[in-house]
């Protein structure tokens, strides 16, 4: 066998973490407190393991210790097996509980209420053992949540380049629409044959907005903003419905995505117009930090989202239960 090899092998995972916590505290006594050991015996598996490699691993210092150029190399390895070893435990544990799996998702609300309940049936009936946690969050608390680690798998919205460590796959696509009474004025200024609008030509009137930080919310004052004008929202809403009701009676207009409108249809006398702007096009993103570090249910989860949304949607089934959207 080759001495490399051999070295590796005898490593220990117990000093590899009694190694890492001393490199995180930078004290020998410290990590032994919180691994409830000796010092000593801390100190002596850690001259064993430079014995062992052949290697300078620590440097001593008047506050305590730090990992030499070699310790740092060996640091960055250790927490990446240690973390290899978390989530097979985790997997494992699963298994051990009768579960194969337990997916916790954040996605925001323009994707739950459009697309993931048909994407996540046909993924609940594929995969029965398989249990789904899924939570509404806005677009840039679930982009901040996967990047800290605090979630696997996200669903979100993001008008410019992904964070630092988080990988992405697309999802589904939106087009959003203006949502008007039936005989508005702006019906007139639709471009035919294929009826459009551009979003600047709706800032004379009066909006019924969605909350503040949404992400719909936030397209349109930008794009407000970039015509020269201020957007004039008259209400603020939190649901889909109410925003239905109060364009039906005559209180503003509206923007809200084509599937979602298509789905609150029925909620007063209303149609919708698409915005020709280039912005009202989205794109959704699965996001993770790492597709192939992820566990076995997680990654399956995944993997069908993005086959999902190569493929058609289907028919939509009106609802009229309160909804809100990002």
């Amino acid at each position: 066998m080759h001495e490399s090899a051999r070295l590796t092998r005898n490593l220990s995972l117990t000093t590899l973490q009694l190694f890492a916590t001393v490199c995180e505290t930078g004290s020998i006594a410290q990590a032994a407190e919180r691994a409830f050991i000796a010092a000593s015996a801390v100190s002596k598996r850690l001259s064993d393991l430079e014995s062992e490699l052949g290697l300078t691993l620590l440097e001593r210092h008047s506050r305590g210790v730090r990992p030499t150029p070699a310790g740092e190399n060996l640091l960055q390895h250790t927490r990446s097996i240690l973390a290899d070893i978390d989530r097979l435990h985790a997997d494992l544990q699963e298994y051990a509980e009768g579960v194969r799996g337990h997916v916790r998702v954040l996605a925001n609300l323009s994707a739950i209420v459009q697309f993931l309940p048909e994407d996540l049936s046909r993924f609940a009936a594929e995969n029965p053992a398989i249990k789904l946690d899924l939570q509404e969050r806005m677009s840039s608390q679930t982009l901040a949540a996967v990047q800290e680690g605090s979630v696997e798998l996200g669903i979100c919205y993001t008008p410019g380049a992904m964070p630092a460590m988080v990988e992405a796959r697309p999802y589904r696509q939106d087009h959003l629409v203006l949502v008007l009474p039936r005989g508005h004025a702006l019906l007139q200024a639709a471009s035919s044959p294929a009826p459009a609008l551009d979003f600047a030509q709706a800032l004379d009137y009066e909006f019924v907005g969605l909350h503040s930080a949404s992400s719909i919310g936030l397209l349109m004052r930008q794009a407000a903003a970039a015509a020269g004008r201020s957007l004039r929202q008259r209400i603020e809403v939190s649901g889909l419905d109410t925003m239905c009701r109060m364009i039906d009676n005559g209180l503003g207009i509206g923007v809200m995505p084509d599937r979602a409108f298509a789905l609150m249809q029925g909620l007063g006398r209303l149609t919708a117009l698409p915005l020709a702007d280039a912005w009202a096009r989205r794109q959704s993103w699965i996001i993770a930090r790492d597709f192939d570090a992820l566990p076995t249910a997680s990654r399956l989860l995944a993997s069908h989202l993005a086959a999902q949304a190569a493929q058609p949607l289907p028919p939509l089934i009106p609802r009229h239960s309160p909804v809100q959207i990002e």
